[in-house]
């Protein structure tokens, strides 16, 4: 009876996660179709990506613990008179950390400190947010290193840096300038900067995550083998900090799962593949191919999807970059930002829904155009 008992509790807990979670419900909705039509592998799950998640979610959590990013918050708003600063810095932050770091790490670290920073002065801050997350996927779009899609079509056309950064540059400095008008929108309220000194954890300790971090990092370019950070985070946690791990968003690690196991089964279907290879035969066509698909499966899968099938690398770039605009699972960096807003404001899904929506299909439309006309056509 108690089994059966814990079991349904389980199943409760289930359901009224899907219920709440729109995007794990989608991805898994179709993963379990797209498993009607072919066969699922292992080999599509992307183990290095959730590696690497996990332990930016236990660091993340380590330094909150610290109140690490409680001194940063309250650094920035000594030196930042209303809200719409506040606002614009941490946008400003989003777009040049994820140039270097990856659009995901950039919002996994800043997000959590927007959050902090609207605990703190009550400012609303879910079109901050949402901006941030349309920064980072712009910003990450200038290096290579900047997002993963970058780093695959770099590799696999085998570009330099000169024939790379003409064709993104433009895009970033568009960003650079469209970012700020649409921070226009935010709320511009006074803010109080009366605030107390916060006291931090032990040094030794931000020093061992900080290590840790600079590990997680070093992995995601490939510099360290993942199991090696993973490996590392584990022994740190289980050592400093064992309740660490049941504070990883381990729905977020599901819906990364149910992702890669749909991308895998719909590139395997021969009708699809046989389908790509005739649409695909001009420059336009792989430009705005490359957006559009990006809106359902995103823009790293439809990046590696896509260049089985065409030389157009150019156009493949800019637009599995673009195409990261647009619909919530078009740069799993966003459903990141999602999730961390989420879970604090658990009643706001929808209106956070409908506000990145309204911000990304606005940019998705303008940089569609002003890239196509500068550089496409």
């Amino acid at each position: 009876m108690r089994l059966s008992a814990r079991l349904i509790g389980i199943a409760k807990n289930i359901v009224h996660t899907l219920k709440k979670d729109i995007v794990l419900s989608a991805a898994l909705t179709l993963a379990a179709i797209s498993c009607i039509f072919a066969r699922p592998r292992l080999e599509y799950i992307n183990f290095s990506v959730l590696s690497s998640l996990f332990c930016l979610m236990i660091v993340v959590k380590a330094f909150e613990e610290l109140r690490i990013l409680d001194g940063l918050a309250v650094f920035i708003l000594t030196r930042c008179r209303d809200s719409r600063r506040v606002s614009l810095v941490l946008i400003l932050l989003s777009f040049f950390a994820s140039m270097l770091i990856t659009n995901d790490v950039a919002l996994i670290t800043l997000v959590p400190l927007a959050l902090i920073i609207g605990r703190k002065t009550g400012m609303n801050v879910m079109e901050t947010v949402i901006l941030q997350t349309l920064a980072a996927n712009i910003g990450s779009s200038l290096t290579p290193m900047g997002n993963p899609q970058n780093l695959y079509i770099f590799a696999r056309y085998g570009l330099s840096a000169g024939e790379f950064f003409p064709v993104v540059g433009l895009l970033a400095a568009l960003g650079l300038i469209w970012l700020p008008v649409l921070n226009l929108r935010t709320g511009k309220a006074a803010i109080s900067l009366d605030f107390e000194r916060v006291s931090t954890g032990s040094m030794n300790k931000t020093a061992v995550w900080t290590a840790v971090l600079l590990l997680v990092v070093m992995s995601i370019f490939e510099l360290v083998d993942y199991r090696i950070a993973l490996a590392a985070t584990l022994a740190v946690t289980v050592c400093l900090n064992r309740r660490l791990l049941s504070k990883a968003d381990y729905a977020l690690l599901v819906t990364f799962v149910c992702f890669f196991i749909f991308i895998g089964n719909v590139s395997s279907i021969p009708a699809v593949k046989g389908f790509m290879e005739s649409s695909l035969s001009s420059r336009a066509s792989v430009y705005f191919g490359s957006i559009v698909i990006s809106q359902a499966i995103s823009n790293v899968p439809a990046a590696i999807f896509l260049s089985s099938f065409t030389g157009h690398w150019r156009e493949l770039l800019l637009g599995v970059n673009i195409g990261g605009m647009g619909t919530i699972i078009a740069s799993l960096a966003s459903v990141i930002s999602y999730k961390l807003y989420l879970k604090e404001n658990p009643a706001e899904g929808k209106r956070y829904l409908a506000g990145f929506s309204a911000y990304n299909f606005l940019s998705l439309f303008v940089f569609a155009l002003l890239m196509y006309f500068a550089v496409v056509l």
